[in-house]
């Protein structure tokens, strides 16, 4: 069931132990970053050799069900070339594929290490502090040597006690100077949205500012359709502010300051949302969609 649900998701946090505690006993009895990424990895190609082996079964049962079918070449051969990295425990992400491989895995098969990986290093409090950890090296090395992928060394301990504090501000802010260390949460969060392609722009109101997420190159009318389908089919145009240009320009309620240093922008239907865009769309629907 664990790997099931890992199956259904876009991508991967993987958490890497590198910290001791006498507390915290570890499944395996030792720490070891590097055996645990292994482990982790031979558990992961293997669910995806049974998807495999389970994908060429049924499609050879199909072509065998009719005369005038058979297995294509690049059937055979996509297939072939992906049992043989997962035969190797090396995920399928880190192969070189041609378009039409790609689109043949993603059809035939729903794999686990086709998903991204952001690596997230539990350190213990004290080493997150000081940015050093004996295991650290040994990590990078094996994340380099099969495929690479991003990196966040965090504390989970550091995170909890940052919690604690979270009713007073004045008493975080202090925390983390002392330590001089902040919370990676934000970075695991935009790191994330990176690896899957996403960025997310901005509307604000009198009563509230909200988020909106989109895949990276959505056109101005399929972002407004992530607020509303009618907003997609009546769109006339944005009205645009770059969330920098806002954040250097603009010191008081609405738009004047960003306005007059040239920053506001009205964008057309072939405009590609930017990350961080601040953008008040314009439409009109005067009438239902016609039917099909």
């Amino acid at each position: 069931a664990f790997l099931s649900n890992i199956a259904a998701v876009d991508g991967i946090y993987h958490v890497v132990r590198a910290f001791e505690s006498d507390e915290i006993v570890h499944v395996e009895s030792s720490v070891d970053p590097v055996r645990d990424l292994e482990i982790i990895t031979t558990e992961l190609c293997i669910k995806d050799l049974a998807t495999l082996e389970a994908a060429v079964a049924k499609e050879t049962k199909e072509v065998r069900a009719s005369p005038t079918m058979k297995l294509s070449k690049l059937f055979i051969e996509t297939m072939a070339k992906v049992k043989e990295m997962l035969e190797s425990n090396t995920p399928v992400r880190n192969g070189t594929w041609s378009t039409p491989e790609v689109e043949m895995i993603n059809d035939k098969l729903q794999l686990i290490t086709t998903k991204p990986v952001i690596y997230l290093i539990n350190l213990d409090q004290k080493d997150f502090a000081r940015k050093k950890n004996k295991h650290l090296a040994s990590i990078a090395k094996w994340i380099n040597e099969h495929g690479g992928g991003q990196v966040i060394p965090f504390s989970v301990a550091f995170e909890a006690n940052l919690w604690e504090r979270r009713a007073d501000a004045a008493a975080q802010e202090a925390f983390c100077t002392e330590l001089g260390a902040k919370s990676m949460l934000g970075k695991m969060v935009t790191t994330g949205y990176h690896e899957l392609n996403l960025i997310h722009y901005f509307t604000a109101g009198e009563k509230e500012v909200r988020c909106w997420t989109v895949f990276k190159g959505a056109l101005a009318p399929q972002a407004a359709g992530v607020i509303h389908s009618d907003f997609e089919r009546g769109f006339i145009k944005a009205e645009v502010v770059g969330y920098e240009d806002f954040k250097t320009h603009q010191t008081s309620k609405g738009l004047a300051e960003v306005k007059a240093a040239g920053k506001f922008r009205q964008e057309g239907k072939g405009y590609a949302v930017q990350d961080g865009d601040i953008i008040h769309f314009q439409f009109n629907v005067t009438a239902a969609p016609k039917k099909k």
